[in-house]
């Protein structure tokens, strides 16, 4: 039998759920809310992660909270001083108290009759489940999971007598010094691993069936230095943050527009980072467009020195076979390897893989569409956050929260009880999914992921800009029906006949 209940309830305490434990504070004070979080340490993929060099892949300034001004100085900033960061924002704001750790959300059932959610909660170190209530959910989950990435099954696999690793499962004890290291991918987490590793490694080579796009950043913000220097901390941080938002998205539709010309552009600045006659066009030039697929960053170029060093080389072609101490390409290279990590790729997983049911059916995420990228059609009273495939995951998580507060408010304003999207005509034509890329481990999930329309508020534009003015400004009532739990009768009205939201 259910235990407590909230008004809101979010699942997870990473970045996302942090932030929206924040802005549900101070945007809807007299709401009660709890984050269960089903690892024991708050965080997320900042706690999660812990191979050398862990790092974001976003530039800070977009990536922290705009109510809190990141006061480091690193562009990308160590995986250790984002978790600090949480962790003291979630202290600073008296988050952390509301965090209930050893909660694993397992199943969540509506029932319109009652305006609210039964979610079923598995508790660390017992065999029973525990109930709880909450009239709005929002899932801050994200969308991968967190028991180990994609592993593809490479013959002789295994007979490998060395070490397997797992990025997001990174021994402690691991020691690679001296060692001769294989990294197997051309992802966020390989361009990151191999300049940390090779440091104290004999070798690396990273392998990668295909080239990546690489692009480095300086390590720190000139800009913010000056800004910081002549400015207030607040005045500073919020003109570098638009000043990063901005950029991001006009690089983002400059590669949309003129493919040709930004291949050519981020070949250019490859080629000059790399030693005098490095085959370029076979390691750094991939088949596929800018942005079909996320760019990769490196800081201050650290993998391109590490391979003008000659500690680290690329190896671009298909695995044939794994040996006992090698890897084999198809070309018939054989690289030695003591130790092989496995960055190929995250497995997808929406809703933190929670069983969803309304009024006693399924709701499975992959039959839903997203109305502006955080509710799905046909569940009531909640929502998701999803961050941007070409910019900060925080800069569309904070509209998201506003957002739902926005949306609760306006709720509470006229009594409402549920929300929840009504499609729009047409929309149930589109198969697109939610994450509109051509990278491996979004296609192996393509079938479990959420679809988003053709048009607004049921296409994700992948534009801060657009959805800032959509989410913070827009109304809230657009394709929206709302309704109100009277004793014995379940009413429905639609969001036409309501007045705008604030």
């Amino acid at each position: 039998m259910p235990t407590e209940h909230f008004d809101v309830l979010i699942v997870g305490a990473g970045l996302s759920g942090v932030g929206a434990a924040c802005r549900l504070q101070t945007m809807c004070p007299g709401k009660t809310y709890a984050i269960f979080e089903a690892r024991d340490a708050i965080g997320g993929t900042w706690d999660l992660y812990r191979y050398p060099g862990v790092r974001a892949d976003s530039d800070m300034f977009t990536l922290s909270y705009p109510f809190r001004p990141w006061k480091g100085t690193r562009t990308l900033a160590a995986g250790s001083a984002i978790l600090g960061y949480i962790k003291e924002t979630a202290a600073e704001s008296g988050v952390e108290r509301q965090i209930r750790y050893g909660h694993r959300v397992v199943a969540a059932s509506w029932s319109s009759a009652q305006s609210r959610w039964t979610v079923e909660v598995a508790i660390a170190g017992s065999d029973e489940t525990t109930g709880y209530t909450c009239g709005f959910l929002f899932l801050c989950c994200g969308y991968y999971s967190y028991h180990g990435g994609y592993q593809p099954q490479w013959p002789g696999l295994d007979r490998f007598a060395g070490t397997l690793i797992d990025p997001q499962q990174w021994p402690e004890d691991l020691d690679y010094r001296g060692k001769r290291v294989v990294v197997i991918g051309s992802g966020a987490t390989a361009v990151t691993l191999v300049p940390a590793m090779a440091q104290d490694a004999a070798h690396i080579t990273m392998v990668q069936r295909s080239p990546s796009y690489v692009v480095s950043l300086p390590a720190t913000d000139p800009i913010a230095v000056v800004l910081r220097k002549y400015l207030p901390e607040r005045a500073a941080f919020r003109l570098t943050r638009w000043k990063n938002a901005t950029l991001g998205m006009a690089f983002y539709e400059f590669c949309q527009r003129w493919p040709d010309k930004a291949k050519r552009l981020i070949r250019f600045g490859v080629e000059h980072q790399l030693p005098d006659g490095y085959p370029v066009d076979t390691d750094f030039a991939p088949r596929y467009n800018p942005w079909d697929q996320r760019l990769c960053v490196v800081p201050g170029g650290d993998l391109f020195k590490a391979i003008k060093s000659g500690r680290v080389s690329i190896a671009t072609g298909r695995i044939a076979a794994i040996g006992s101490r090698s890897v084999r390409l198809e070309s018939g290279r054989e690289l030695e390897a003591d130790i092989i990590v496995s960055a190929t790729g995250l497995r997808l997983l929406m809703c933190g893989g929670i069983r969803l049911t309304v009024d006693g059916e399924q709701a499975d995420p992959a039959d839903r569409f997203v109305y502006r990228g955080c509710l799905l059609s046909g569940v009531p009273n909640m929502a998701i956050c999803v961050g941007y495939i070409n910019a900060s995951w925080t800069l569309r998580a904070d509209l998201t929260a506003r957002h739902v507060c926005r949306l609760l408010n306006h709720m509470d304003r006229h009594g409402y009880t549920r929300s929840m999207p009504r499609l729009d005509p047409g929309t149930a034509a589109s198969t697109r999914p939610i994450l509109d890329l051509t990278s491996g481990y979004v296609q192996r999930a393509s079938a479990v992921l959420p679809k988003q329309g053709e048009r607004p508020p049921w296409r994700l534009p992948q534009n801060y800009m657009i959805d800032l003015i959509s989410m913070r400004f827009g109304k809230v009532t657009r394709s929206m029906s709302f309704g109100k739990r009277v004793p014995g009768e379940d009413t429905h009205s639609p969001a036409g006949a309501n007045a705008a939201a604030r």
